[in-house]
């Protein structure tokens, strides 16, 4: 098959559609219709400021859908994903208690019942099975909320988009949450290549059995909205005869698969509208208006979306990914866009050329701003805006303009995007287990291309920045090269950055500054970093504790302090680890000293891509080092007689680089062996079952 001509900027759209229809449902999660009406009214935009409550901010819905969908990139894009292989992507990059799924226990919140089940090695599709769980923690909503990936990857092919959905589904679900799962998928599929919602519908239900309460669901729906032509009216029949008190459990599917469709027949050309309904219907409001929204954003497309008010503004492309892999959890719906286009194109055995080289930022996305904001501190308050604009790109066809506006001394024009959690997200653990690795380390080398308008005007000197969190965790600014824009110029710049150890790198961004009154425009083509970051990993000088959240905490107990052992690791069952860095990194050396005081296995990991894959040097109970492969199980690759005892320090060093692991303790080379499964990620702390001091970590090339 073809992919639709517009394939690309309809994903974009469609993972905009989720997020946006997140955010908006999310302050009123599982209102009634009627305290919603009585408190905020109808909802016909975001409402999370009257209500005193974030934007962007981490979200089960948006972090299940686009981290289980790595199960295909993870095990090499088969043409059938096997349901324990998708099982098996819940368990490496889940944070138990922590991270992507609501923990309210089992028999409680389906999803921590089926973890729960993976993690006893009880194998899908029992771990989502009605006869394992019962019927009515199989048929919750999670199934559906976490779907829309796989529709996706699908444009035009329903029934594939269904397969995927039932495989996926069955992780954790069974019976009519499955159906509703199926029903969402095959939605969005469709919707690549049909923009009539009642075609749209009449495709996706012949997807499931005929006798099931989803297909009836959605029949009565449809007759109910036809003869009524209100959807108030609507909503009062569903309540009536579809409504939580006939349906065990706390989020049934069923009541809420009958308000997205409520949402789409009521509403099937306005995206607006669509997400008005959704959202002051009531009940799982996050979860249906993330769906309703992936649907109508495919469906309509980015005009669709625009064609209301200003959705993506406050939002400005940004989303988290709270998982065990930190350095994906900053990220935004170009780069997850980027990655379902890239999973599309490998399941059919075609390259995906991302644009311009694969940047991270690259704004070829009609609209897109990945995040870039400009600084609204006293000095730079209004100095500045971003937008996505058409030309000034060297390899594509879109660039980010930045306008600066009265900049003279003292005030200057920023703009930057986030690269790690920002200062306020630093005070809190709130939300879904909002944990993350900062993107970019000292040691990385900074990459991009700035031209000038031909309307510069002034003595304006442009710098590249990155703001690293310094004393008392409050930002500090590090500037790069510069350069002086004359109207028409370009700049290719390289920065190597360098930023003391122990403060994680905040944002990245451009500042304009001048000696006198400076106006104009500059146009951002593309932005990256790459290389192994030099780094120590521990306490910074400057009194700060934001050095501590840059890990991902997948330990029973942890405690962060200063001293010659700043990690002190407890895990009272199975294997528990601390992890820093993204999957990008490749060629280095992670060292560290320990200090067990009691413990079956502890060390250090590299190429970390998640909680079961990963390489580690460990020392064991008994005696013995073992260097092991973690992927699937553990498969030791070499291993040796050490002799050592608990309460002495030992200094581990473990070496990955095209393949080669050498691994070193107090200096002597005791392992070495090649294998080439896990090329790249990031490193790890590793206690098994007991107690352990390390001390700074530090990460540097091979």
């Amino acid at each position: 098959m073809s992919f639709p001509e517009d394939y690309a900027d309809r994903v974009y759209a469609g993972v905009l559609g989720k997020i946006i229809g997140v955010y908006v449902g999310r302050p009123v999660e599982q209102w009634s219709h009627e305290r919603i009406m009585e408190t905020v009214g109808e909802v016909w935009y975001y409402v999370h400021e009257q209500l005193g409550k974030g934007l962007v901010v981490p979200d089960d819905d948006i972090s299940g859908t686009f981290t289980f969908l790595r199960a295909l990139e993870d095990y090499g894009y088969p043409a059938q994903i096997e349901p324990e292989q998708i099982g098996r992507t819940w368990l490496n990059y889940l944070v138990e208690r922590r991270t992507v799924l609501w923990w309210g226990g089992l028999g409680t919140s389906t999803e921590h019942t089926a973890y729960l089940r993976l993690k006893h090695g009880i194998m899908p599709p029992r771990s989502g099975a009605a006869e394992t769980n019962s019927r009515v923690v199989a048929e919750q909503i999670g199934a559906q909320i976490f779907i829309d990936g796989w529709g996706l990857i699908c444009p035009g092919e329903p029934e594939r988009a269904a397969d995927l959905a039932r495989r996926a589904g069955c992780v954790s679900h069974d019976g009519e949450a499955i159906y509703g799962a199926q029903v969402v998928a095959a939605l969005v599929a469709q919707a690549f290549v049909e923009d009539d919602m009642d075609a749209l519908l009449d495709a996706a239900v012949t997807q499931i059995p005929a006798d099931s309460t989803i297909r009836q669901v959605i029949a009565d729906v449809r007759e109910w909205a036809d003869l009524d032509g209100d959807w108030r009216k609507t909503l009062a029949r569903v309540r009536q005869h579809y409504g939580y008190e006939r349906f065990g459990g706390g989020c049934h599917i069923v009541p809420n698969h009958a308000l997205i469709i409520l949402a789409l027949t009521c509403s099937p050309d306005d995206f607006q509208r669509a997400l008005m309904i959704g959202t002051t219907s009531g009940y799982d409001t996050d979860c249906n208006v993330g769906n309703i929204g992936c649907i109508m954003g495919v469906k309509l497309g980015l005009d669709g979306i625009d064609a209301g008010p200003d959705w993506r503004g406050p939002v400005a492309d940004r989303m988290y990914l709270p998982c065990a892999d930190g350095g994906r959890v900053v990220t935004d719906a170009v780069r997850e866009a980027d990655a379902v286009l890239r999973t599309a194109h490998a399941l059919r055995s075609r390259d995906y050329e991302p644009p311009k080289g694969g940047a991270r930022y690259h704004f070829e996305r009609p609209g897109s701003v990945q995040g870039f904001r400009p600084e609204d501190s006293a000095a730079c308050r209004g100095t500045a805006t971003v937008e996505n604009v058409a030309g000034h790109s060297r390899d594509g066809a879109r660039s980010l303009a930045l306008r600066y506006h009265a900049v003279a001394p003292g005030r200057a024009a920023r703009v930057a995007t986030a690269t790690f959690l920002s200062p306020d997200r630093l005070k809190t653990h709130g939300g879904y287990g909002l944990m993350a690795s900062p993107t970019l380390h000292p040691g990385q080398t900074l990459r991009g291309r700035l031209s000038a308008g031909r309307d510069c005007a002034g003595q304006a000197e442009c710098s590249v920045y990155v703001r690293a969190s310094g004393a008392g965790n409050e930002p500090r600014l590090f500037r790069g090269p510069s350069w002086r824009p004359t109207p028409g110029a370009e700049w290719e710049f390289e920065w190597r950055v360098d930023v003391p150890s122990g403060m994680p790198i905040l944002e990245v961004g451009v500042e304009v500054a001048s000696p006198g009154r400076a106006d104009g425009v500059l146009y951002l083509d593309r932005l990256d970093w790459d290389g192994t970051p030099d780094v120590t990993l521990g306490p910074a000088e400057e009194e700060s504790t934001a050095w501590q959240r840059a890990w991902v905490d997948a330990t029973d107990r942890s405690a962060f302090r200063s001293g010659r052992y700043p990690y002190r690791v407890t895990q009272n069952e199975g294997r528990g680890m601390l992890i820093q860095g993204t999957p990008r990194w490749s060629g280095y050396r992670v060292e560290t000293r320990l200090r067990a005081h009691m413990a079956d296995a502890v060390g250090v990991a590299a190429g970390v891509q998640g909680l079961r894959r990963y390489y580690a040097l460990l020392l064991r109970r008994g005696g013995r080092v073992e260097l092991v492969r973690a992927l699937d199980g553990e498969t030791v690759l070499a291993s040796a007689e050490l002799g050592w005892q608990f309460d002495s320090e030992y200094e581990l060093s473990l070496e990955v680089k095209d393949g080669a692991l050498c691994g070193m303790v107090d200096g002597e080379t005791l392992l070495e062996t090649h294998d080439e499964a896990l090329p790249c990620g990031a490193v790890g702390l590793v206690c098994q079952e007991g107690t352990v001091e390390f001390g700074a970590v530090t990460v540097a090339p091979a």
